[in-house]
C-alpha cells in the first residue's frame, strides 16, 4: 500500500510540474521549463524509494549489462546486409508490377475486352 501511495505521489509531482509550466505562461520560458524539470526530478527522486523503483533501477542496470554482451556487426556485415535488403526490395517491386500488369491485362484485355 505504501508503494502506491509513493508512486501517485510520484504522478501527482509530474503533474504538477506540468501544470507549473502552463500556470508560469506569462513567465520566461526558462522558468517554466524548469518548473517540468523540477516536478520530474521530485517524482523520480519519490519512486525511487518505492520496490516497483528499486526494480526498475535493477532491470535497468541489468539491460546495461546485457547489451554490453552483445556482438555487434562490423561495419562490413552491415553494408552487406544493407544491400542484401536494398536488392530483395527491388526485386520484389518488379516481381509485384509484373503481377499487376499481368493480372490487369488479363482482367482488361481477355476477360472484360474493354481495351
Amino acid at each position: 500500500m505504501a508503494d502506491k501511495l509513493k508512486f501517485a505521489l510520484a504522478l501527482a509531482l509530474v503533474a504538477a510540474g506540468v501544470v507549473g509550466f502552463y500556470l508560469l505562461s506569462e513567465q520566461a520560458l526558462v522558468l517554466r521549463v524548469l518548473s517540468v524539470l523540477a516536478g520530474l526530478g521530485a517524482g523520480i527522486a519519490v519512486s525511487w524509494y518505492s520496490e516497483a523503483g528499486r526494480r526498475f533501477v535493477g532491470f535497468a542496470r541489468e539491460s546495461v549489462t546485457e547489451t554490453k554482451k552483445v556482438v555487434w556487426p562490423s561495419r562490413k556485415e552491415t553494408v552487406q546486409t544493407t544491400g542484401m535488403v536494398f536488392a530483395f526490395v527491388v526485386v520484389m517491386a518488379i516481381f509485384l508490377w509484373l503481377t499487376d500488369k499481368s493480372l490487369e491485362w488479363v482482367l482488361y484485355d481477355l476477360v472484360l475486352g474493354w481495351r
